[in-house]
């Protein structure tokens, strides 16, 4: 029967697909950045896109809190449920016409960027982050305070 990772080998591989794609998605978001809001939004506004400037200011800041998100692995599943809809636009407005695969601009790293972010949303991020860290805090700050409320035998 087979089995997936865990313990420590699972954290690692958690660790290394949440920082890689980070990766993909700030330099996405960096492209944008680059060319600034205005550009961004023209670009939008041909592929379609309604309310462009606004739909270009989302889509950077989600990118960017979404890379965030993923690289310290805190809070990850608004900001990756937030990312897969950007995702899905993209597909809907730019890449779907095209056909599956990127050399004729179509959607495979798209999809496989929300395959990603469906995994990682389904799996947590591991021992390795920052939510991890945050849970440890809070059961001890939970066993304090059972601990502090049982009663003193007189």
């Amino acid at each position: 029967m087979y089995r997936s990772l865990n313990g420590l080998p699972r954290d690692i591989v958690l660790l290394a697909g949440r920082v890689l794609l980070a990766y993909i998605l700030i330099m996405h978001c960096w492209k944008k950045v680059d060319a600034g809001l205005f550009e961004t939004a023209g670009t939008f506004s041909k592929f379609g896109i309604p309310l462009a400037i606004a739909a270009a200011s989302f889509t950077i800041v989600v990118e960017l809190v979404t890379t965030i998100s993923l690289v310290l692995g805190l809070r990850m599943v608004v900001p990756m449920s937030l990312m897969t809809f950007v995702m899905a636009g993209a597909i809907f407005f730019v890449h779907g016409k095209n056909g599956l695969f990127m050399a004729n601009n179509g959607w495979a790293l798209v999809g496989t960027i929300i395959c990603g972010l469906l995994a990682l949303m389904a799996s947590g991020p591991g021992k390795l982050s920052v939510d991890h860290v945050l849970s440890l805090a809070r059961e001890r700050r939970m066993q304090q305070t059972v601990v502090m409320r049982q009663p003193v035998a007189v």
